[in-house]
């Protein structure tokens, strides 16, 4: 499912330019679990993916005004349908945690991998997103054998004066549930 380059098969393809390399020695350890929709609780359309490349339009709506110069990726967004995008390599260090902290480690863009799912905090997501989600992290477990179901957590597990995301809408007794084999 994940190639030698560290990109899903089944996934669409929208390298963004907002990724680096991971340090030397820093073995991709976390999954962190995130949402977004823009605008904030709509979804479906390019703003995501267009947020993501640095070429989202701040005259298209208010909020993006206040975003359209920030410079974030996911390794990968789940869509509402469970369609998958991926944006940089599993590999490769995605700029999706920010000023972050995870069990006395700093920086967790250094060793973490980062799955947006495309809701808001407040809004079930769907059966589509937590099959895909599953299936995604099983293969992310597999190739990185440091991520395990202690090591899943959400955004605001890593930054929690700053996220809320998944957000209490988010099923994770379900879905870790869902890991077990």
């Amino acid at each position: 499912m994940i190639n030698q380059q560290g990109w899903l098969q089944n996934a669409i393809c929208k390298p963004s330019p907002n990724y680096n390399q991971r340090p030397e020695g820093a073995p991709v350890s976390l999954l962190v679990i995130h949402n977004i929709s823009l605008p904030p609780g709509e979804f479906g359309g390019k703003y995501i993916c267009d947020f993501f490349a640095n070429c989202l339009n701040p005259v298209e709506h208010p909020y993006f005004e206040t975003i359209s110069d920030l410079k974030v990726s996911a390794h990968l967004l789940i869509q509402r349908d469970g369609e998958l995008v991926q944006f940089v390599s599993f590999d490769d260090r995605a700029w999706h945690a920010g000023n972050s902290c995870y069990e006395g480690a700093e920086n967790c863009n250094d060793f973490a991998i980062g799955i947006e799912l495309e809701g808001a905090d407040d809004i079930p997501y769907t059966e589509d997103q937590y099959r895909a989600l599953s299936a995604v992290t099983l293969a992310l477990m597999e190739r990185y054998p440091s991520i395990n179901i202690g090591r899943i957590v959400g955004h605001s597990d890593i930054a929690p004066d700053r996220k809320t995301d998944p957000g209490p809408a988010f099923d994770w007794p379900y879905y870790l549930s869902s890991l077990e084999t």
